[in-house]
């Protein structure tokens, strides 16, 4: 069912993954996942911060399919950020996912500390306890610094991506420093407004597709790495739908076109250090 992008250390990540930010636990969560896992998802994407990593792990685990045929990312929350706390946190995501290595795992926000938090990573990386670590939601300045500070570069960026806010500049960046590009709410988190845009509706009866189809395959053609989340079967089933017809150039600039600069979250630019603002993360940020 799926495309690949390799990283720069050579790990192949599944292009298309699955979102569980904001499912609610219980009987909807083991729904949504249990449906994903059975039309071919293997790539699951989770973080301290949504409270969902034990139900994702428990999950998994009744499938019966082999732990290695799974690509599983967590995050690092701010809280957590430091070099023993960073270690910590780690510990306990990876005993409630239970499993023995995370394939991949990120800092969630540049806020405090994420300089001592990576080195933490590094380590633990280079012990294969996880295979791709990278950050979320780093602007080109928390890049840079983070950069000039490590020993091992970034591997993967995962922030806002959507055709409103298609993050050229940063995209661009990521290209350039190959950093994998990996877009959470790819759907534009499933605002009406843009998946009722007359140019996706156009291009949508063209294929014989959907809008949201539409636009998750725009992204696969930009080499960015897609998380779409629903806890509803047909659209579990239809987000997986993106490889069997691909879009012309002039279909990928009309989608281009939709760009609007406009974030749909709070913008990540700057060190977090109010403790107002941490809890206003934990509502908008993913």
């Amino acid at each position: 069912m799926n495309n690949v992008i390799e990283v720069k250390n050579g790990v192949k990540i599944p292009q298309l993954g699955f979102g569980v930010y904001k499912i609610k636990k219980g009987e909807q969560f083991e729904r949504a996942i249990r449906e994903a896992i059975r039309v071919g998802y293997r790539h699951f994407d989770t973080a301290k911060i949504y409270g969902n990593e034990e139900a994702l792990g428990l999950e998994i685990q009744k499938s019966g399919i082999p732990r290695e045929q799974f690509f599983i990312t967590s995050k690092v929350w701010t809280t957590d950020l430091g070099y023993k706390a960073t270690k910590k946190a780690f510990e306990h995501t990876c005993k409630k996912l239970k499993v023995d290595y995370l394939d991949m795992y990120l800092i969630h926000f540049a806020s405090p500390h994420y300089v001592e938090a990576w080195k933490a990573m590094e380590e633990l990386y280079s012990e294969g306890k996880i295979k791709v670590i990278g950050v979320a939601n780093f602007e080109i300045q928390h890049l840079e610094h983070l950069i000039a500070h490590s020993r091992i570069p970034p591997m993967i960026n995962q922030i806002e991506t959507h055709p409103e806010f298609p993050q050229n500049e940063l995209h661009d960046y990521l290209v350039q420093h190959r950093i994998s590009h990996e877009a959470w709410g790819p759907l534009g988190q499933g605002n009406k407004a843009l998946l009722e845009r007359q140019e996706l509706a156009e291009i949508a009866r063209h294929h014989k597709k959907s809008a949201a189809q539409v636009i998750l395959r725009w992204h696969l053609q930009r080499g960015i790495i897609v998380i779409p989340k629903s806890s509803y079967p047909k659209r579990i089933k239809e987000n997986s739908e993106i490889f069997d017809f691909e879009l012309t150039a002039e279909e990928m600039e009309k989608v281009n076109r939709l760009n609007t600069g406009k974030r749909y979250s709070v913008n990540p630019t700057g060190y977090i250090v109010n403790p107002f603002y941490v809890k206003l993360m934990k509502l908008f940020i993913r």
